[in-house]
């Protein structure tokens, strides 16, 4: 009896008689298996097992998943090689376009490579996948068939993409290089007012008439809705595919796979759709990229712009970074000549931008009979007035949510703290009792506890003031004032999408302002002060980009629109709204972060953990000489207990080098999670580059 026979007969397995080698990312989350490992390939698995595919493998004993990467003829593994257990499913859900930008994702911000892939591919379901596609090759628009139709829709629309983009300078030449198949990298500063739902669908429609793609990547399911509804109504609702969370998985893979096989042309969607898996890329785009959203919460803690930018640097795709307002970063590319600047030119502006007006924290309403129960200067009242017997909308813009979310004492204003947590004491909203309000006591926004007998820590007073009104008690205080009008909220769990253009007051917190039909009359921006005296690098930049994100939603003050803003004229991020050139304020903003080395201008890491793990890991790191260490102080969170159940208080340490060392840092960082990880070490120690706040 042959060889053959004989391992025939005992069922054993035999290679794949081409490639019979397959390299596997294997979903083991820890640092030091952050490689891939060789496996043999059996001659009944050679046709499912492509590059791509999901598999199962035994690793260590136990059988995990996995992704192939690549098939080969030899292996470097000395020893003896394990077969596939089997190979899940065929569909190749990693292209190798995907399996690149996650492997320099992961080496820029200190992680492993499955981390990615986990945030950039949604968990399998059998049933979605074996679902008949339908007309696949006549979808793809690749096909002449479908680059005549996206032809034709363009055509159709001449004069509404002209338009829209005539008043940028620069603008149409961006839509006729992306038309024209050429590589254009831009920072597009929007008009206030701008349907910009409508200008990316412009820009996604000429890409596609090309035969290529469209990534748009936005905040939330609200701007998905509505860039969503104008690219079908631009390419038609099978060329365009929506991604955001709220999908169930079963919708989600299904919408992901018709990207993956070519179905859809254009993907629009929440921080996930960063990494969709278009093929033929033609074109990236971030919308409102100084959004926290953006910012991945999961490790590696990846933000949606830097990763445009290296897929687009790795791709050869265009990238448009685009919003009311501007960020450091995005000036950094434009000073860098990485991008051009597309900005409104002045005639536009000068139409289309509302009249702003600024009045500082301490205006006297002890002389301001008139407002005095609105919380208002008289200046803001009378604007707001007057809008509303025009019959138009009012939009009031209040830094928090809740009641009173935050507490001073009333005499030295030193902030009220509870006395079991020290976490911040603050009043929740008022109980109904049939048609009164029940007023509550203050109570710790960590722990929950009421706190009836507070006592200054600092003087020891009992007094307690308001350090910042909520949307509810804001809402309270102007449904008084105007008797009569309407009262709508917008934030938390009840955000509004759109409002009617009758006269009524809506009051929303930052980002949750919503879309009023024909523009609101009139914006009022309370609590400047709140914004703008946060202990964080970005307070000036983000205020800017809070307040021009609802001043754009005001109509033009050649139609009466009118800002109220809570701040001190004299400050630069009101100076910015005023004039409206987040530009010159990105420019500064940028200039100072260069003189006091701060993001971008430097690449900066962070380091939490407890104190004695924190300390050990800054021994066991080797930094780049040009690295310099800030810290440890102490980190300003509710104590956790650590593995023992003691209560334990972190600490955060800064790394931060100059940009050209930032590999350098990363690879340090990497090598010291691995270590750590070999060893299993019981105690954590996080590690994020670029965080969005370093301070």
């Amino acid at each position: 009896m042959t060889a053959t026979a004989r391992a025939t007969r005992k069922g054993e397995r035999r290679p794949a008689p081409s490639l019979p080698i397959a390299r596997i990312y294997v979903d083991v989350g820890l640092p030091h298996l952050d490689r891939t490992f060789d496996y043999r390939v059996a001659d009944t698995q050679h046709d499912d097992a492509v590059v791509g595919c999901r598999v199962r493998v035994r690793f260590a004993g136990q059988l995990v998943d996995g992704y192939l990467v690549e098939r080969a003829d030899t292996t470097d593994h000395t020893g003896r090689l394990a077969y596939l257990e089997r190979v899940v499913s065929p569909e190749p859900v990693l292209s190798p376009e995907i399996a690149t930008l996650a492997r320099a994702v992961a080496d820029k911000y200190a992680g492993t490579m499955v981390d990615v892939l986990r945030l950039a591919i949604p968990p399998r379901h059998a049933k979605v996948e074996k679902e008949a596609v339908s007309d696949v090759q006549d979808a793809v628009s690749g096909t002449p068939d479908a680059v005549s139709d996206v032809q034709d829709a363009v055509s159709g629309t001449p004069d509404a993409v002209s338009d829209g983009w005539g008043g940028y300078r620069h603008g149409a030449a961006l839509l006729t290089a992306l038309g024209g198949g050429a590589r254009a990298r831009a920072v597009w500063q929007a008009l206030p007012g701008e349907d910009w739902p409508a200008r990316l669908a412009e820009a996604a429609t000429a890409v596609a008439a090309s035969g290529r793609g469209t990534v748009i990547v936005v905040p939330d399911y609200r701007d998905v809705a509505r860039l969503h509804a104008a690219c079908a109504a631009q390419l038609g609702e099978q060329q365009v595919v929506a991604l955001s969370a709220d999908l169930g998985p079963a919708e989600r893979y299904r919408r992901w796979l018709r990207v993956r096989r070519g179905i859809a042309r254009v993907v629009v969607g929440t921080r996930a759709a960063m990494f969709a898996p278009m093929t033929d890329l033609g074109l990236l785009v971030v919308w409102d990229d100084g959004d926290d959203l953006h910012a991945e919460p999961r490790a590696p803690y990846p933000h949606v712009r830097d990763v445009l930018v290296q897929r687009a640097h790795l791709s050869g795709a265009s990238l448009l970074v685009a919003g009311f307002a501007r960020t450091a970063e995005a000036q950094l590319l434009v000073e860098s000549g990485w991008a051009h600047p597309v900005v409104p030119d002045r005639a536009s502006l000068r139409a289309r931008a509302p009249r702003v007006t600024g009045f500082g924290e301490d205006f006297d309403l002890a002389r301001d009979e008139a407002a005095r129960a609105a919380r208002l200067p008289a200046v803001a009242f009378e604007v707001a007035r007057a809008a509303l017997k025009n019959d138009a909308p009012v939009l009031v813009q209040v830094p928090r949510r809740g009641y009173v979310p935050s507490l001073a004492c009333g005499s030295c204003r030193t902030q009220a703290r509870c006395r079991r947590c020290a976490g911040p004491l603050a009043v929740p909203a008022g109980q109904q009792d049939g048609h009164q309000d029940v007023a509550r006591a203050p109570a710790c926004r960590w722990c929950g506890v009421p706190e009836s007998r507070f006592r200054c820590s600092a003087c020891g007073s009992a007094q307690l003031r308001a350090q910042v009104i909520g949307a509810r008690r804001t809402a309270e205080e102007l449904g008084r004032a105007f008797p009569g009008v309407a009262v709508r909220t917008s934030g938390g769990t009840e955000v509004l999408a759109h409002v009617d253009g009758s006269a009524a007051l809506v009051i929303a917190t930052p980002g949750a302002e919503p879309v009023a039909s024909g523009g609101y009359g009139a914006a009022l921006l309370l609590d400047g002060w709140a914004l703008l005296g946060r202990q964080d690098l970005r307070a000036g930049e983000e205020t800017l980009r809070r307040w021009m994100t609802a001043a754009a939603l005001v109509r033009p003050g050649e139609q009466g629109g009118r800002v109220i803003v809570g701040a001190d004229v004299a400050l630069v991020p009101v100076q910015a709204l005023i004039r409206w050139d987040p530009a010159w304020h990105a420019e500064r903003e940028l200039a100072e972060r260069r003189e006091l080395g701060f993001p971008p201008a430097v690449r900066m890491a962070s380091l939490e953990g407890e104190p004695e793990p924190l300390a050990a890991a800054l021994d066991e790191v080797t930094l780049p000489e040009s690295a310099e260490v800030l810290g440890p102080v102490p980190v300003m969170t509710p104590p956790r207990p650590d593995r023992h159940g003691e209560q334990r208080e972190l600490e955060r340490v800064l790394l931060r080098v100059p940009n050209a060392d930032g590999k350098a840092l990363a690879a340090a960082l990497a090598a010291l999670q691995a270590g750590r990880g070999a060893r299993k070490e019981p105690d954590t120690v996080r590690v994020r580059l670029d965080p969005l706040s370093p301070i």
